[in-house]
């Protein structure tokens, strides 16, 4: 059996070796590191597979979400509602702007972040809303923006862990995740669904003139080389990651769909097993698996329950990693903006409990085994 990793970058490159390979070497001979024509390439292949009008790609998807808010103008003091049950930077960028972190439960079910939790949450100083598709779940998407138009808000997609997901509308209409918001803000960090080989990244949006304000605003401030117009900063995605992507990108769906199928082993082995929920599938949504997330129940000893499960895999050379073991609103970070006043009792729940197994393109049907009998094996014990 080959050894198992959380991700298995090294054989994805195998398989496409040739072509990543000459398309590095291709920007080697131009010697265009900064800009040129794959960064365009790719910003033109990303909004056609998106469905959005624009792509401003950037150096990552911290980044993103930075440059997100300076664009919509929002100054400090501005109240901003982000789930809690989230990695840090989605919120980190709120602070180091000085907007204020409102952090809301999360869909016990989904782990993203619940609309009626976000209407609850809103004060006539709320100026934007930051739903994070969690672990390829989408969040419910249709009822976050029914309530932003009816506050005049601002939503900011966190897309970094769902991109190729499809979001279906009660109309039965659909759109990719990302395509929705005002902007969204994905992150191509080497472990994602489509990742690039060091950091990138890239926001989306329809509209024009936001379009023309996030180009300026990741570069420095300017329109035209050396004239500031405002203040910006550096961030840009450089040509070798976009030639990567560029060859990544038209594989990104056989990628989801690798993914749904060692997703869906996992669901069958564990069927039925009280003490393992396996992750819910919306039915508005096509759960895209970057991580495969479980909840494990023991009563009063869950928390020392899912921490030995993945110290006992550990011992059997199987990976098992815990997103997230401190809610961000539990965070020191987060501690001069009131972040101990949040009660959030399903997220500190779901803390305690969620534990993902490997997934990614390269897993087979013997490594799944192994790690599936091994997980029982420490359940049913």
């Amino acid at each position: 059996m080959k050894p198992i990793h959380m991700v298995d970058l090294k054989q994805q490159y195998l398989h496409i070796k040739d072509e990543i390979d000459a398309a590095i070497a291709g920007v080697l001979d131009s010697t265009v590191f900064i800009g040129g024509p794959q960064v365009k390439d790719f910003a033109k292949n990303l909004a056609e597979y998106v469905g959005v009008k624009h792509v401003i790609p950037c150096a990552n998807g911290t980044d993103a979400l930075q440059i997100a808010m300076m664009a919509l103008g929002l100054e400090p003091g501005d109240e901003v509602i982000t789930p809690s049950f989230t990695y840090v930077a989605t919120t980190e960028v709120i602070a180091l702007l000085k907007l204020k972190p409102v952090f809301v439960e999360v869909n016990a079910q989904t782990f993203c972040i619940d609309p009626e939790a976000v209407r609850k949450a809103i004060t006539p100083k709320t100026k934007a809303i930051v739903p994070v598709h969690l672990y390829g779940q989408s969040a419910a998407m249709e009822e976050i923006m029914a309530i932003a138009n009816e506050y005049n808000l601002f939503v900011i997609e966190d897309n970094a862990q769902a991109i190729g997901s499809d979001y279906t509308f009660k109309n039965g209409t659909t759109q990719k995740t990302g395509s929705i918001g005002t902007i969204s803000c994905t992150s191509f960090f080497p472990s994602k669904n489509l990742g690039c080989y060091g950091d990138g990244g890239a926001m989306c949006t329809n509209d024009d003139a936001l379009a023309e304000k996030l180009k300026m605003i990741a570069n420095h401030g300017q329109s035209e080389r050396y004239y500031h117009d405002m203040v910006g900063c550096n961030s840009r995605l450089d040509a070798l990651q976009a030639a990567i992507l560029n060859i990544k990108l038209p594989l990104l769906d056989s990628y989801i769909a690798a993914r749904i199928k060692a997703a869906d082993f996992y669901d069958k082995a564990f069927a039925g097993n009280e003490k393992i929920t396996t992750p819910f599938r919306a039915d508005y949504s096509k759960h895209v698996f970057h991580q495969y997330t479980l909840i494990l129940e023991d009563g009063d000893r869950s928390d020392s329950f899912r921490n030995g499960l993945v110290t006992f895999l550990a011992e059997h050379h199987i990976p098992a990693m815990i997103y997230y073991p401190v809610a961000a609103h539990k965070q020191k970070m987060f501690a001069a903006f009131g972040g101990a006043g949040f009660h959030l009792e399903k997220t500190d729940w779901l803390t305690q409990r969620v534990v993902s197994l490997p997934i990614h393109t390269e897993l087979d049907e013997e490594q799944q085994t192994w790690i599936t009998r091994k997980v029982l094996e420490y359940v049913n014990k």
